[in-house]
């Protein structure tokens, strides 16, 4: 596939979490070769044996079970090696989440997206009020996977740094991830230098769309 992509013109590419174990060898002779170069990586990379399919969210550092976060810390700690060792100057890492089984803080907005596609971007006062409401429930229940968080982030900030890997955090296309929009600055001023984070919410909330 590196080669393909180098033959179509390509120079840099992003070795994503579909990456399986066995062909890491391929993709370091690769590298060495010359034939392209790796611009970034996507956490978990290379997936864990045994994992043979797309895994981004394999592990995730908001989990209340010590055993995920922990196992979060050490595979993302084996990616920044990696990201290293093909000589990437990012690794991207998605953040986090709240997870709420059957009382979905946005519940009843997503319903309301469903019936009413364009409620987002036309100055619905219903939709406002619904998402007004989304964020109120969320914020009082997302503390304990936020703290998990926040204390599970910089356990990888001294192996990047000590690879020379920046660490690009990311948040996807959903309600229920973190932080919130009010929480972003903050996590953001709390980075290690060099470091990012990348943001996909949108005014008007197509994110929830997406994940319905």
């Amino acid at each position: 596939m590196l080669r393909e992509m180098a033959d179509l013109g390509f120079e840099q590419v992003e070795l994503s979490y579909c990456v399986r174990i066995v062909l890491v060898p391929g993709i370091l002779k690769a590298v060495e070769e010359g034939m392209i170069k790796v611009g970034s990586t996507h956490n978990v990379c290379p997936l864990p044996i045994g994992v043979v399919q797309a895994a981004p969210n394999l592990f995730e550092p908001s989990a209340t079970d010590h055993k995920e976060p922990e196992q979060w810390v050490r595979h993302t700690k084996r990616s920044i090696d990696f990201a290293a060792q093909v000589r990437a100057r990012v690794a991207v890492y998605h953040l986090s989440s709240g997870s709420f089984f059957g009382s979905i803080p946005a519940r009843k907005l997503k319903k309301y997206l469903r019936e009413n596609p364009s409620a987002g971007r036309d100055g619905d006062p219903k939709d406002a009020a619904l998402v007004a409401k989304a964020l109120e429930k969320l914020r009082k229940r997302m503390k304990p996977f936020w703290a998990q968080t926040q204390a599970s982030a910089p356990e990888v900030f001294d192996s990047a740094a000590v690879k020379g890997v920046k660490l690009s955090f990311e948040t996807r296309a959903k309600f229920e991830e973190l932080p919130l929009d009010a929480d972003y600055a903050d996590f953001v001023a709390g980075l290690p230098e060099g470091s990012t984070a990348r943001y996909w919410h949108d005014p008007a909330h197509a994110d929830i769309k997406q994940t319905m």
